[in-house]
């Protein structure tokens, strides 16, 4: 018999097949497949972004669990979609323009993924007035702006000033190696983190304060 702490150890381990497995037992004796997703699988990234942030575990760790998370949710899908379970808030994520760098951002991805964020990915090199299209197309509650070069930081706040110009309501957070608090203000962005599991804790605040 299947149960949520074997699937939890299972998808901390990176272990694609027993997640699958696992996930189909579940399903098969009628566990409800929020309940699959909620208390399985988004609670065992929680705990690998938790470990990550105290230097416990590192990216290879990160990334194996959450190509183990992808695996089961795309079996959840299906029954999610069904049942009607909507994602908890809807974030916009990408590198500015000029910056091609995109580990960063996939890591805040999957922490966000992992927090029960629908993610939209941008990519890299995005200009300014693209965040607010794909905020505004999507209804995203967060749009994240990423930069590791200090020649792509002044396109953060261009991003910036794009979104407020366009009306759109989505709180902006901010990071990246050169990125600080300071620089967060100076600009007018919501918020700013130093590492993948804070920014989805601190887009997790954003998103609570705006109800």
């Amino acid at each position: 018999m299947a149960d949520l702490e074997t699937l939890k150890v299972a998808m901390k381990g990176g272990k694609v097949a027993d997640v699958r497995t696992l996930v189909g037992a579940l399903l098969a004796e009628n566990v409800a497949a929020q309940e699959i997703l909620n208390d399985g699988l988004l609670a065992a990234m929680g705990e690998v972004g938790q470990r990550f942030k105290r230097n416990e575990v590192f990216v290879p760790e990160v990334l194996v669990a959450a190509r183990a998370m992808k695996a089961g949710t795309e079996l959840l899908k299906p029954h999610l979609v069904q049942a009607g379970v909507q994602a908890a808030a809807t974030a916009v994520m990408g590198t500015v323009r000029g910056d091609l760098h995109d580990i960063g951002k996939n890591l805040v991805i999957m922490m966000l993924e992992g927090s029960g964020f629908a993610v939209v990915d941008a990519g890299v090199d995005v200009a300014p007035e693209r965040f607010a299209e794909l905020a505004r197309e999507h209804r995203a509650q967060v749009v994240g702006l990423s930069a590791l070069l200090t020649t792509t930081m002044p396109n953060m706040r261009t991003a910036v000033e794009a979104i407020r110009a366009a009306g759109v309501p989505a709180k902006v957070i901010i990071g990246g190696a050169p990125v600080t608090q300071e620089y967060c203000d100076a600009i007018g962005a919501d918020g700013y983190s130093a590492d993948a599991a804070s920014a989805a804790e601190l887009a997790k605040r954003l998103v609570a304060a705006m109800d």
